[in-house]
């Protein structure tokens, strides 16, 4: 019967129901790679779909090649009698050994360089990510020399448990990968981000009157900017002049970009531009972009139950804050700073003219 089975089973269902399962499992290991280098390079905003095609098709071409040449390059070239012959030769027998041991580091440090520039959906450059990649490609490495030694020095285990011993040892070393994936694209962000090393964890907690106040200085100070015709500022300028530590500007500026109120140039580092002209940016926009930060759909102060008395009192102090800065624009902030950086720059020049 199981012949009879397999005799009538559709080869050709078979293999196309297999390569879409490969290419979904593929695709879905790269998503997963994807997220995690996000996250680890604070980007929330994953990359199009059409780029993350032909990025996952890259590495999934390249990376296997390189990691898998790491592994039979060296016995490979070895085998081959030129070389075995070369090998007698002194000082050039000696090189050739210390390069024949070098080559499945380089490689696999090519192959973790690569994911490091590919994957996160962020300007990552060449030298951050060759760092991380010697840092993860030498650990890899050094981690698989360990658990070869400890495969062959237990074989005890493996005669005992059999297949349940390799299927677990398959899964510790798959676990180990990932922690050193991660490990060298953390060394990677960290070279190219220093000053998020002196940031403390967990997230940040602030109070509303904080919210609103990290939300007008910044728009003043990008439009004012604007205003005078300087260079945008960046997260580092932010922190810098605001004081303030990059994770809690972080809140703020991306709940601003939300409500298309600040823009991201493409830059490196990123610039933040202002979405429109700030003549038409009310103060109370940028006002209520920070009060409603961090509500979902579902859960908002509407769905909440309260006494009639407590939605006029809100009202009311709504109806206040309107009334007392409705007609006040993102322009009006910033056009004291400019009208002082004009101010400063005709001074300057005063002398001059009067030489």
């Amino acid at each position: 019967n199981i012949t009879e089975f397999i005799q009538r089973m559709n080869v050709g269902v078979l293999g196309a129901a297999g390569l879409a399962l490969l290419l979904y499992t593929a695709i879905s290991l790269m998503q997963k790679i994807e997220e995690s280098l996000n996250f680890i390079w604070h980007i929330r905003r994953p990359r199009r779909l059409a780029d993350r095609f032909s990025r996952y098709l890259s590495v999934l071409l390249v990376g296997p090649i390189l990691v898998f040449a790491a592994l039979g390059i060296t016995a490979t070239v070895m085998s081959i009698e030129t070389v075995r012959g070369l090998l007698e030769i002194g000082v050039l027998g000696q090189a050739m050994k210390t390069l024949s041991g070098l080559t499945p580091y380089l490689l696999v440090i090519a192959a973790f360089t690569f994911v490091y520039v590919f994957i996160p959906n962020a300007r990552v450059r060449f030298i951050p990510a060759l760092i991380g990649g010697i840092a993860g490609g030498v650990a890899w490495q050094t981690a698989g020399w360990g658990f070869a030694v400890f495969v062959a020095s237990s074989n005890q285990y493996a005669a005992i448990y059999s297949s349940l011993a390799i299927l677990i040892l398959f899964m510790i070393w798959l676990y180990l990968s990932w922690l050193i994936l991660l490990f060298g694209a953390s060394v990677a962000f960290y070279v190219q981000h220093p000053e998020y090393l002196y940031v403390s964890g967990g997230e940040p907690r602030l109070s509303n009157r904080m919210r609103e106040r990290l939300a007008l200085s910044a728009m003043s100070l990008v439009a004012g900017r604007f205003l005078a015709g300087e260079r945008m500022p960046s997260l580092l300028d932010f922190t810098r002049l605001l004081g303030m530590p990059i994770h809690v500007l972080q809140t703020v500026l991306e709940a601003l970009e939300r409500r298309q109120l600040l823009l991201q140039s493409t830059d490196d580092p990123p610039l933040y531009l202002l979405a429109r002209d700030p003549s038409r940016i009310s103060v109370m926009q940028v006002l209520d972009t920070v009060r409603v930060a961090g509500e979902e759909r579902f859960f908002s102060p509407e769905h909440l139950p309260a006494p009639p008395p407590v939605d006029e009192i809100l009202e009311r102090m709504r109806q206040g804050l309107e009334s007392s800065v409705g007609g006040l624009t993102v322009r009006d902030l910033a056009a004291p700073a400019a009208e002082r950086v004009v101010d400063a720059s005709l001074t300057a020049a005063a002398p001059d003219a009067g030489g």
